[in-house]
């Protein structure tokens, strides 16, 4: 008799699927960057202009203009991209053509003879890197993981002259996933746009979405009479915005100036996502992991599209309404920003939450800081739900 886990791989027909075109078979892929690439970028570090030094040690100023400068050195002196490319082909990847772009995704199956099928996704400013540490364990413990690249970030294609967001890559998804790699029910995870492609995953497609994980969750409308607690957050969330919502305004509103600032300065890029690496961040990265996502914005030319992405956001109509009842996990992680970080009680009047955990440890960028932590959530949840 099949086990419920078995029920989740079984087919099932959908008309989506029936009507879809034959799918192609992904092509193996490679990160293998140009030497005229990297010493293009080394080049334009070591000429850099720094600006005036605004005297303050710490980073309430924005990026702190001693560690750029040591990040800097750093970078030209002892960062090695070889080493950081090995890292990054370490596990089997694939381009996948899928409507009009070029799909880069990590795929790693599981082990086991009933593996589950997991999609993990990023946001900005991060990369596939984040979740380098976690495709291995989550193999181990019974997933087929796949880890692609966002439209416009890293080494998937970029959009053509319009911007696109969570709605057109939740489609995206869903082909990869059905079409592609013939995975008719699967489950999803993500923070930061990951959250909100994971959302339009279960909003738009609730057949194929066994569970979704969620590291970061939308506030949700306020209620009249709120807890102490829903409280407290709402005056801490407020704070949190006016200090950290400026680069979310422009980069919606104006990802064309933003571009055009970041594209050719290879430093100025490094310090627009390094601010938010350590602003947003439990425990600071090592200048490796730092240069490693860094690179990958700059090595590929996506540093300008991945700003892009805030506009699609805008630009595109979710049909997102009311609760969504795909089983839900959230693991809440304390140093994540509070305005996505709402208490138990805000989450569950927007999803059906079945698994909750406080993190001892940990920040907007969970798997890339505690990779360990988030493993064991998932896991703990998705054997909850199947």
């Amino acid at each position: 008799m099949p086990s419920r886990r078995d029920f989740f791989r079984l087919p099932i027909a959908l008309p989506f699927m029936a009507q879809a075109q034959q799918p192609v078979k992904p092509r193996p892929f490679r990160v293998d960057i140009p030497k005229a690439t990297i010493n293009r970028i080394l080049t334009r570090v070591r000429e850099a202009r720094f600006p005036d030094r605004i005297d303050s040690a710490d980073w309430s100023y924005g990026v702190n203009w001693d560690y750029m400068k040591s990040l800097a050195q750093y970078w030209t002196t002892k960062f090695d991209w070889r080493k950081a490319e090995a890292n990054l082909n370490r596990h089997p990847q694939f381009i996948a053509r899928v409507e009009d772009y070029d799909i880069h995704f990590y795929h790693v199956r599981g082990r086991g003879p009933n593996t589950l099928p997991l999609i993990l996704t990023h946001g900005w400013p991060g990369s596939v890197f984040e979740f380098l540490e976690a495709i291995g364990p989550l193999a181990e413990a019974g997933f087929d993981v796949v880890v692609p690249s966002l439209p416009g970030f890293g080494f998937s294609s970029k959009p053509k002259g319009k911007p696109v967001g969570p709605v057109t890559t939740a489609r995206l998804w869903h082909r990869l996933m059905t079409e592609v790699l013939g995975y008719p029910r699967f489950g999803a995870q993500g923070g930061d746009w990951g959250m909100r492609v994971t959302m339009e995953l279960a909003g738009q497609f609730p057949q194929s979405l066994v569970a979704i994980h969620l590291n970061a969750a939308p506030a949700g409308a306020p209620r009249e009479n709120p807890t102490d607690e829903e409280r407290e957050w709402q005056r801490v969330t407020a704070a949190a915005r006016t200090a950290e919502i400026d680069y979310f305004n422009e980069q919606q509103h104006k990802p064309q100036t933003v571009a055009f600032a970041l594209y050719d300065h290879p430093l100025g890029a490094a310090a627009w996502i390094v601010e938010k690496m350590k602003g947003w961040s439990d425990a600071f990265f090592s200048e490796d992991q730092v240069l490693t996502n860094v690179m990958i914005y700059l090595v590929t030319g996506t540093v300008g599209t991945g700003v892009w992405y805030y506009r699609g956001s805008g630009d595109e109509r979710s049909q997102l309404r009311g609760r969504l009842m795909t089983p839900t996990g959230f693991a809440a992680f304390p140093k994540e920003m509070p305005y996505l970080c709402p208490p138990r009680s805000v989450i569950e009047r927007g999803f059906n939450l079945v698994h909750y955990t406080k993190m001892p440890h940990g920040g907007h960028f969970a798997c890339l800081e505690q990779p360990e932590l988030l493993v064991a959530d998932m896991r703990d949840f998705f054997r909850k739900v199947t």
